[in-house]
């Protein structure tokens, strides 16, 4: 007899945070809303949604954030009035900037890590497997990160992970995985089985070079693993916690990113994010990179 395995149809994506690392511009703005050229940050993680096939997307908010779900909401009286300009093109992005997505809100009264962000999604993820991603991470590459870790999914029924090389000095800001290759698999030396998992190890002593990047496709599971979570030192729910409980169950793969991962949660990595985009549009590219190559610095 085979049992039917349920579709990864839903992403959490947790935006509670107050975003301190770029204030004063974010004293009133949701981080996510700061444009990376001309798109707000978390628009690129919707689309990361929309290209690996999740049909709703779950929105981990808190207080003054009412701007996100604004800017994925109709807007008929914008677009009425870009037609009667003449800019229906205009008009046509702003249509389509929601997908076709069904989108739901429910708030993290308090910011006690992003383990409990996910669990405060709990009732509207129900019991099948979902996505996580973090708002702040644009992964950039031939194959959204998301979808290769939906496929992941479909082919073993495991959680996975999306990692990273990263630099020796910059692991302490990461969770580290410790792990193994995966034989015979068709994703060849970009699947791993991960065995353990340490957050922001100690200079010197991480298990590998390979760094959480931001991306998670979690079966129901994880719920049980993160309720029974004690809150650390800082008394926050880590997702980390949860990982390693589903690694030491066997039951964690983690996919190394065959692309580039932007974080632009501080404010160099969103400088590198938007120059970067920048020479990369059609309209205005060749120009910056003009203007960069002239710049007398």
């Amino acid at each position: 007899m085979t049992t039917t395995r349920k579709r990864v149809r839903k992403a959490v994506l947790p935006v509670a945070g107050l975003g301190t690392r770029f204030l004063p511009a974010t004293k009133a703005m949701p981080k996510e809303m700061l444009p990376v050229v001309d798109k707000p940050l978390i628009q690129y993680a919707v689309e990361e949604c929309i290209a690996s096939g999740i049909e709703h997307v779950i929105f981990v908010t808190g207080r003054r954030k009412n701007a996100i779900e604004d800017h994925f909401d109709f807007a008929p009286e914008l677009e009425s009035f870009l037609e009667s300009k003449g800019k229906s093109q205009q008009a046509q992005m702003v249509r389509e900037i929601s997908g076709g997505m069904h989108f739901s809100y429910t708030r993290q009264n308090e910011a006690l890590g992003l383990g409990h962000a996910v669990l405060t999604a709990q009732e509207l993820v129900g019991d099948e497997p979902f996505a996580v991603l973090l708002g702040d991470v644009i992964m950039d590459g031939p194959v959204a990160a998301t979808r290769s870790l939906i496929e992941i999914y479909n082919e073993t029924g495991k959680g996975a992970i999306t990692v990273q090389e990263v630099e020796p000095e910059e692991l302490q800001f990461y969770g580290v995985i410790d792990a193994e290759k995966a034989p015979g698999s068709r994703w060849g030396d970009r699947l791993l089985k991960v065995n353990n998992l340490v957050e922001k190890p100690k200079t010197g002593t991480a298990p590998s070079n390979l760094g959480v990047s931001g991306r998670y496709v979690l079966p129901p599971e994880i719920f049980e693993f993160l309720e029974k979570t004690k809150p650390g030192a800082v008394g926050e729910i880590q997702l980390t916690d949860g990982l390693v409980a589903l690694a030491k169950n066997g039951s964690l793969w983690a996919h190394v990113h065959d692309g580039k991962t932007h974080d632009a949660g501080d404010k160099l990595g969103f400088l590198k994010a938007t120059v970067e985009f920048a020479l990369r549009n059609p309209s205005f590219g060749a120009k910056f990179r003009k203007y960069l190559k002239e710049l007398d610095l």
